[in-house]
């Protein structure tokens, strides 16, 4: 029972943030969803594919948590909770962060900042790694093959989406800049010599 009071409870906190910073950003005019849209051939595939698995995960995981499904030993489970607590708040930070540049998927039409402060100075993409550590958390908790399936496709699309679509995205929008910034800052997590 402990372990799926502590999963709704960070599904909500998660999910809370994402949906507070999309409806605080509506109200100011923003559309944070770019997720698809003005994107053609393996670009859009990357992005509609990747906000389809957005979908699906959280399903997956709200069904495990509620049957209570996992293959895994307590301890294994509290390191669960503790990834996906850290998860959690890698995500709020690096939203917070963002203020009011942070979208879901990339907008050419939408003139944004290149923000390389805070979390940003130790990850290029910290929201990604915060839904990462969430997904891997939650999989701990209630490890099931099917689970398991959708959390490791999620994270596959994720980084095609900053491989193939952010990164292109970011070179063209700030170059130099951007490239500045690449060279000091690991993609994922950790500072370069």
């Amino acid at each position: 029972m402990w372990f799926q009071v502590a999963g709704i409870a960070i599904l909500l906190v998660f999910y809370g943030c994402y949906f507070i910073k999309m409806i605080s950003q509506h109200k100011k005019g923003i559309k944070t969803d770019q997720i698809g849209k003005g994107k053609v051939g393996f670009v859009k595939f990357v992005e509609i594919t990747m906000k389809v698995v957005t979908y699906l995960v959280p399903a997956v995981e709200i069904v495990s948590i509620i049957l209570n499904i996992s293959f895994f030993a307590v301890p294994v489970r509290i390191v669960g909770v503790l990834v996906a607590i850290v998860g959690v708040a890698v995500f709020i930070i690096s939203v917070l962060t963002m203020r009011d540049s942070w979208r879901a998927g990339v907008s050419k039409t939408d003139k944004t900042e290149l923000v390389t402060k805070g979390i940003y100075k130790i990850s290029r993409n910290p929201a990604f790694l915060g839904f990462d550590l969430m997904y891997l958390g939650i999989l701990l908790m209630f490890f099931n093959l099917v689970l398991f399936e959708v959390s490791l496709f999620a994270m596959l699309m994720f980084h095609l989406q900053i491989v193939n679509v952010e990164e292109e995205f970011l070179l063209e929008a700030f170059g130099d800049e951007y490239l500045r910034y690449k060279k000091k800052v690991c993609r994922y997590i950790g500072r370069k010599r």
